[in-house]
């Protein structure tokens, strides 16, 4: 009896142990969820679209000869500051000014001519009235009058033939005082030359193409041209606001949203498609050509309640609600006792939705609370309502929990749940 006694015992000792190391097996393939906490926090937030775009002048023009010739002189280098209408170039005007020097010799030959033919043509208009006048009283032969009247006809039309010649060489004239004209370059708008194609002493050749001498731009106004992936440029709208930086430099240059070209650049069967807006660069601090990190606002909130993505959690169908303190109203940063704020962007308002939140009430307890949430990124969210600044939230499932809440405000309009 006493034998057997002391079998159980044993049994019972190694059934013991075995479960307990079978508890133990399985704590470690299956460990409890750590929960990591996370404070929520006040900050600002955007929800953008992010591009790289290239810098470049709003106003560009190439500045060419339209006639042939050599370049005599270049009056001007890049980065000069240039006005309407200044002279920029010479071409040699040799060969057009002996045109000009020409033609008007020859018009000047016509016009004795005309008034050589006018007097004749007038000298014929008296010999017709009098053989006119002859004939009427039967004096003079019918052959007389008739050679009269040819011959003043015959004058009218050589004086008339002789003012079409001249009406043509003035003409030519015109177009060969223009040709002298364009041999002297000037500026056809104000603006900077970024650029000089030609040298002193190049002949250049304007009968098969306008030869480009110089180019000025505008550069107090800027364009960004910024290749948005065809995945987002369905976020674009015309009139969105937007920002750039360039390399180097933290600066924010804001701008809205002007143009978004049809027709998408395709490389390497990425499709690309550009958006256009432009800057003020008075200043000149803009270059041309810069490379430019650019963001489209497509929401954004001021001073707001912000928590990481990771906090929020799928609600559920069921989850039973009730009603906590509505979270206070914080007052922006940079607002003063009057309410006045420095001017800043206006905030774009992003659609509502719901969320599942778990506070960490006290040691051990969690409170699952539904909360509205406004702007959000791939890092953080907004809480409209339902969580305070300060409050802790966890990221991961845990079981033993209290009460599921609902914040106030219930009522906004178009809640979504998060998908």
């Amino acid at each position: 009896m006493k034998r057997l006694l002391v079998v159980i015992v044993v049994l019972g000792i190694l059934g013991g142990g075995g479960y307990f190391g079978y508890v133990q097996y399985q704590k470690s393939q299956n460990p409890a969820p750590v929960q990591v906490h996370v404070k929520a926090f006040i900050d600002d937030i955007e929800d953008v679209v992010t591009a790289t775009g290239t810098v470049e002048p709003h106003d560009t023009v190439d500045v060419g000869a339209q006639v042939s010739g050599q370049v005599m002189e270049i009056l001007v280098e890049i980065g000069d500051k240039v006005e309407e209408g200044e002279l920029l170039a010479t071409i040699d005007a040799t060969v057009y000014e002996a045109k000009v020097d020409g033609t008007r010799a020859q018009l000047k030959y016509q016009k004795a001519q005309m008034e050589d033919k006018k007097a004749q043509a007038a000298l014929a208009k008296i010999v017709y009235e009098r053989q006119k006048r002859l004939h009427a009283q039967n004096v003079t032969s019918l052959e007389a009058y008739e050679n009269a009247e040819l011959s003043y006809t015959s004058a009218k039309a050589q004086v008339k033939m002789l003012e079409a010649q001249i009406e043509q060489n003035e003409s030519t004239l015109r177009a060969e005082e223009a040709n002298l004209q364009y041999t002297r370059i000037y500026a056809p708008v104000s603006g900077t030359v970024v650029s000089v194609s030609a040298k002193k002493g190049q002949t250049l050749n304007a009968n098969q193409s306008t030869p480009t001498i110089l180019t000025i731009a505008d550069l107090a106004t800027m364009t960004v041209r910024a290749e948005v992936s065809e995945a987002d440029i369905m976020h674009l709208q015309k009139g969105m606001r937007v920002y750039f930086r360039t390399l180097g430099s933290q600066k924010r240059w804001n701008g809205t949203l002007e143009i978004v070209e049809p027709t998408p650049t395709i490389t390497n069967n990425v499709v690309l498609y550009n958006a256009l807006f432009t800057v003020d660069n008075t200043a000149g601090e803009l270059m041309t050509s810069m490379t430019a990190q650019v963001f489209f606002v497509k929401a954004s909130a001021r001073s707001a309640v912000l928590v990481p993505l990771s906090a929020l959690h799928t609600l559920p169908n069921n989850a039973q609600v009730a009603q906590p303190k509505e979270a206070p109203l914080r007052q922006p940063r940079g607002e003063g006792r009057e309410g006045q704020r420095p001017p800043r962007e206006r905030p774009v308002q992003a659609p509502t939705k719901e969320a599942l939140v778990k506070v960490v009430v006290k040691e051990g307890v969690l409170e699952e609370r539904v909360v509205h949430v406004g702007v959000a990124n791939r890092i953080h969210a907004q809480i409209l309502s339902g969580v305070q600044e300060g409050e802790l939230l966890v990221t991961s499932n845990v079981a033993k929990t209290t009460t599921t809440t609902r914040p106030q405000g219930g009522n906004q309009p178009g809640p979504q749940r998060m998908p």
